[in-house]
């Protein structure tokens, strides 16, 4: 019941085709009764010697017409039927990467990429067969064996049907113990195929490192390990689904053995004709789909309620940050302030941010640098909302960040990550990502901003040249600014720069940081750097030493404190000069 409970939504919209596909499976069942019925007639005539020529001709009409008739509504039925699976696999799926949308990163840490592919795939394809195949296997088992038991009593001998049925509730007993150790299995099975999926993600996305470390050898005896414990495990769970047929198959013949024997002294006796006895011994083998279908649905439900209730537990998972109820609207970010935030990742011992404290107007820009691991990429994160942020410490425009619709927030944040995603598309596909509706032109300016026009100009296609899966076609300096044209495409109103120029040289770094100074005048800038020649023109300067600001300021008053962004910039300051010499030699 629970299958059906959480499925609720769905049996409630589409109940008028399940009533539909319902009603002509019960008409196909009722309709199959009928060849059996005249061909006992047709015995008993033949056993008389009454039957002519006519009759004969009459019953093999009526057997062929009936024949297409069942055809035309078993196809209606399945169509129908399956139909209806088909729409719910492709809803959960829709509904399932909806979920994974809203989502915060939280989730990710909790969930492996690997088990959401298998909920995703596996999963969701249990669940559609249990609404289609189960539904099936179910109204067969209950509207097929009812008519065809009734019918046994009613045209034949109620006496030989109930002794035929005896080993029937053996049946029931072996079905529940094997299906309980269905689910068990099967819930071991997909964790594996998650396991799998998981390393096989690995192995594709780390195949440079695993190749520039030889590791190809120990890398697939690691993957051969994980696919044979997938294989072991769905191993278990067919040798529990390949004992149901033997068991129902065992219980038909007991059956078929006691009709038999007995309906053939009851023919004797002349207590039925031997037609009636033929007829019986058709609707026995009648009753074998309908046991075989028991037997197949409490496999499917088993499977498909184990794959409900891992999806459902999925999707009921909140995200870490929810919208307010009553969000207050701003028309535009005025100013960006912290007031001593703190904030510490989930299952950590220790805050990556400690205090930080800060104001920011609109159109000013605001520089973030410090040691590896100092909390700089936490503190734009801050600004993404993708942790809960404590209350009454992050302001936008003097109105806490928590009363401030998420849609919002994100509709003003242009956001440039150390780690860029690309699609296996074009460029041009890749840049329009935020903008879909952008022009050409808005695209080539955004490319001249990035200071990646000579690049794209070199390759193949230009803009419509595929990156490959992950800009696998890119090198990383490309990758940085193909991201960084995506994020000015759209022209938001806050910018977000992670390290986004790392992988490019001085003068690529100059003209682009001139690029964006020029174009976002009256917009709002934060970059975190390495470099500390990225954020020299910034209007204020923060820097970060295990999650605290130890220095801040302007360029000019930093270099006048002598302290660490000082002996950085002098240290940076050399290491150009000296690579400019030997550059010129």
């Amino acid at each position: 019941m629970s299958f059906v409970t959480r499925l609720l939504w769905f049996f409630k919209w589409r109940w008028r085709y399940y009533v539909l596909a319902i009603g002509f499976m019960t008409g196909v069942s009722l309709l199959n009764l009928i060849p059996p019925k005249m061909i006992g007639n047709t015995i008993d005539h033949i056993k008389n010697g009454d039957l002519t020529s006519s009759g004969l001709s009459a019953t093999i009409l009526w057997l062929v017409c009936l024949s297409l008739l069942l055809y035309v509504m078993t196809y209606f039925w399945i169509t129908t039927l399956f139909g209806n699976s088909a729409l719910l696999e492709k809803l959960l799926r829709g509904r399932f990467l909806e979920h994974l949308t809203k989502m915060k990163p939280a989730f990710f840490q909790r969930n492996s990429t690997g088990q959401l592919m298998a909920l995703a795939t596996n999963d969701v394809l249990a669940i559609g067969q249990t609404s289609g195949y189960g539904v099936m296997t179910l109204v067969n088992t209950l509207v097929g064996a009812s008519v065809v038991i009734i019918t046994m009593i009613t045209f034949i001998s109620f006496k030989l049907m109930l002794a035929a049925l005896i080993p029937l509730p053996f049946l029931a007993l072996v079905i529940n113990k094997l299906g309980k150790q269905m689910r068990t299995r099967f819930l071991q099975a997909q964790a594996a195929f998650g396991t799998m999926n998981d390393h096989a993600l690995e192995s594709i996305s780390g195949i440079r490192v695993i190749r520039s470390y030889v590791q190809e050898d120990n890398d697939l005896s690691a993957f051969d390990k994980v696919t044979s414990d997938v294989r072991n495990k769905n191993k278990r769970v067919s040798l529990i689904n390949a004992l149901f047929h033997p068991v129902i198959s065992l219980i038909v013949g007991m059956s078929y053995s006691i009709g038999i024997g007995y309906g053939t002294y009851l023919v004797f006796q002349d207590e039925i004709t031997l037609g009636q006895l033929i007829t019986f011994n058709i609707y026995l083998g009648m009753l074998i789909w309908p046991m075989i279908a028991f037997g197949e649905f409490i496999n499917v439900l088993q499977r498909g309620s184990a794959s409900a209730d891992r999806l459902e537990t999925t999707l009921a998972e909140k995200a870490d940050v929810e919208d307010v109820e009553a969000p207050v609207p701003i028309e535009v970010p005025e100013s960006i302030e912290m007031k001593r935030l703190s904030f510490t990742y989930p299952n950590s011992g220790y805050p990556s941010l400690d205090h930080i404290s800060f104001r920011l107007e609109r159109g000013e820009t605001l520089g973030i640098v410090g040691k590896t691991g100092s909390g700089k990429s936490t503190l734009l994160k801050q600004l993404l909302r993708q942790y809960p942020v404590e209350p009454e410490k992050l302001f936008i425009s003097e109105i806490p960040a928590e009363r401030i619709a998420l849609d919002q927030i994100k509709g003003w944040v242009a956001y440039v990550p150390q780690e860029h995603l690309l699609l296996s598309k074009s460029i041009r596909d890749n840049i329009a990502l935020g903008k879909p509706d952008a022009s050409a032109d808005e695209i080539d300016r955004a490319v001249e901003m990035a200071s990646f026009t000579q690049d794209i100009s070199q390759m193949p296609e230009g803009l419509g040249t595929i990156v490959g899966e992950n800009g696998v076609m890119l090198s990383g300096g490309q990758k940085q600014r193909l991201a960084i044209a995506r994020a000015l495409l759209i022209d938001s109103e806050i910018l977000l720069l992670d390290d986004a120029l790392s992988a490019v040289d001085a003068r690529t770094e100059s003209r682009i940081l001139h690029n964006i100074r020029i174009e976002r005048a009256g917009k709002t800038t934060l970059i975190t750097t390495h470099r500390l020649s990225a954020v020299s023109h910034a209007n204020w300067i923060l820097v970060l030493d295990e999650g605290r600001i130890i220095e801040e300021g302007t360029h000019d008053q930093l270099i006048l404190f002598g302290g660490w962004y000082k002996d950085q910039w002098e240290r940076q300051q050399m290491e150009a000069s000296l690579e400019e010499e030997t550059g010129g030699m």
